[in-house]
């Protein structure tokens, strides 16, 4: 039962489709919808298989140029097979959140930050154990780092100097690594320090009586009084003693010059209550990523003042207010929620009986041979026999997987050994050669099903293939209108119409210079008048037809059809208009 019982905090497998590997999230809140349905809400992470093949590339180059800053690099140690399933282990964080089902749930797992002190074949060793090191963003699609990073190293650690004996003394100039700023052996007593503390406060607060936007935030006396009790009127006070050499009357002039009293104020008192708001709402999207709160909410601050600013706030009640109402309201959400196992996948292939296995082919199912796809083997470790077999890939490419790697394959998100894809697609992803990666199969850069040997069929569909049939005048006009078509400017721009009736003009030229008369485009229509002459002339001979009354020995004469002319059709394949009607042309008269 408790490994049904999943929890806030805990990096599960969700399941969106059969056929497609497991989601992994980490559940953020449980909510009780009104139907009475409970619903997760999730941070997404991405698997390589569901980033674009352009940030493939740089993460690897960022894993290369880990593994060249760290002492031990293991990547060379590591076999193809460790290498290949190494891929399957890494994830990509994102800012994502979505709501999914929680009886959509599969089982949980680990993910972890990337430790570079460990050994990466200590996430191979573990089951349901994944790193991540880069933060994914799908809205822009770019691979960042994870400013949670641990930095380890030379680079990022001081390196402490031994101690020194007893008697010798340090011989570094103390000026260049620290600044005294109060001697604990001052001549003034506790109580004229404090009386001097006391004199600092009541300045401050005269000081913010007489400030014009002072007066509009703090508006009463005790909200002066509280502002200038801050710590950053004390630093400034004591510092002044120090200063002058604990000289009070000295000091105190300081704190009342001739423009008048010293106002000091903090960030608490330079930001106005909007740009607080905008902060409290900027906390509550990013945490405590300070660099996204400055860059999207308060681009006009600086980082060390957003930073102050946190820490003044956390002093505030309204710190302690939002915190007792989030401490409320994870009071009556779900703290936990018990998803039953799930039915069978329907990918399961079923057995002789008719019988599917039990669920993912549990151990212990006794072996039954199946019928389908016989003799056909597993596509990932080549095994024929399993006790449960599952489709896998597109239905015409009848490919199937054994229970241990079809489980691998959900939980992963990729075939448990290397095939052949994967061998060939390894050179392609550097940079030398961009090209050869955009005429590989989707499938193959992305994991997906292949076929591998001993199939007659294509790994990948062809596309339905056609046959562009050109006439005769296209191509004399190609030969004879080169300097207006550019044949090879136009094939560049294949989207941009040609001018046609410019190649046509010059083909009309081109043919009046050759044959000495210009270029007839099209035949002239005949005149009507030329037409009825020549019917008075070449009268219309009527058939004789001999008609015979009908009787029941002799069937009725049947319909004379006129026999059909097989001469030439124009360009379009019909009839003109002296075609159709039977005239020649050459016997009618046209008037100029």
């Amino acid at each position: 039962m408790a490994a049904n019982m999943y929890r806030v905090g805990d990096y599960v497998y969700f399941e969106n489709s059969s056929s497609n590997p497991y989601l992994i999230r980490r559940i953020e809140e449980l909510n009780k919808t009104a139907s009475g349905n409970v619903e997760a809400k999730v941070v997404c992470f991405y698997r390589r298989r569901d980033i674009s093949n352009t940030l493939i590339m740089l993460a690897d180059k960022h894993a290369k140029e880990t593994e060249e800053e760290s002492e031990t690099p293991v990547e060379a140690d590591l076999t193809e097979k460790q290498k290949h399933q190494l891929k399957h282990r890494e994830l990509f964080l994102s800012r994502q959140y979505e709501s999914l089902p929680a009886t959509h749930i599969r089982g949980k797992c680990s993910v972890a930050l990337l430790n570079e002190t460990e050994s990466v074949l200590s996430y191979l060793d573990k089951e349901d154990t994944f790193f991540y090191s880069l933060v994914y963003d799908p809205s822009v699609k770019t691979l960042l780092a994870d400013k949670g990073e641990i930095r380890v190293g030379p680079k990022y650690q001081a390196d402490i100097p031994d101690m020194l004996p007893e008697g010798d003394s340090d011989e570094r100039e103390q000026s260049k690594l620290e600044v005294k700023v109060w001697d604990p052996n001052s001549p003034l007593t506790d109580r004229q320090i404090d009386q001097f503390l006391v004199v600092a406060r009541a300045v401050g607060t005269f000081a913010r009586a007489l400030d014009c936007s002072s007066s509009v935030r703090q508006p009463s006396l005790h909200m002066s009084a509280a502002a200038a009790s801050r710590d950053i009127t004390l630093f400034h006070a004591m510092d002044t003693l120090y200063r002058h050499d604990y000289d009070l009357s000295s000091a105190i002039s300081v704190l009342v010059p001739l423009g008048g009293p010293v106002l000091c104020r903090d960030e608490m008192e330079e930001w106005s209550a909007s740009e607080a708001c905008l902060f409290e709402e900027a906390l509550e999207k990013y945490g405590k990523d300070f660099n996204d709160i400055r860059q999207d909410f308060l681009p006009w601050k600086s980082l060390t003042s957003i930073i102050e600013y946190y820490y003044m706030w956390k002093t505030t009640d309204r710190y302690v207010q939002q915190k007792r109402l989030k401490a409320a309201e994870a009071e009556s959400k779900l703290k936990q929620v018990y998803i039953p196992t799930y039915k069978p996948n329907p990918n399961q292939i079923s057995s002789s009986n008719g019988k599917a296995g039990t669920v993912n082919g549990a151990v212990g199912t006794q072996f039954q041979p199946q019928s389908a796809l016989l003799g056909r083997a597993c596509e990932s470790c080549y095994a024929t026999q399993s006790h449960q077999w599952y489709s896998w890939g597109p239905p015409n490419m009848q490919c199937r997987l054994c229970a241990t790697c079809w489980l691998y394959w959900k939980k992963y998100g990729g075939l448990k050994m290397p095939t052949q894809s994967d061998e060939e697609k390894s050179p392609s992803p550097t940079a030398e050669d961009p090209r050869a990666r955009s005429h590989m199969s989707r499938q193959a850069l992305q994991g997906m099903p292949v076929r591998n040997t001993g199939s007659p069929k294509s790994a990948v569909k062809t596309r339905q293939a056609f046959f562009l049939r050109t006439t005769y005048f296209t191509k004399i006009a190609r030969q004879v209108c080169k300097s207006t078509l550019r044949l090879r400017q136009a094939a560049r721009r294949p989207f941009v119409a040609i001018n046609y009736a410019a190649i046509r003009a010059e083909y009309a030229d081109r043919h009046a210079e050759l044959s000495g008369s210009p270029l007839k485009s099209r035949s002239t229509r005949k005149p009507l008048s030329c037409i009825i002459g020549y019917l008075e002339i070449h009268p219309a001979k009527k058939p004789n037809v001999i008609r015979s009354p009908p009787s029941l020995q002799t069937p009725a004469t049947k319909r004379m059809l006129a026999a059909p002319n097989h001469t030439s059709l124009s360009i379009l394949g019909k009839r003109n208009y002296s075609h159709h009607n039977g005239l020649d042309e050459l016997t009618c008269c046209v008037s100029d």
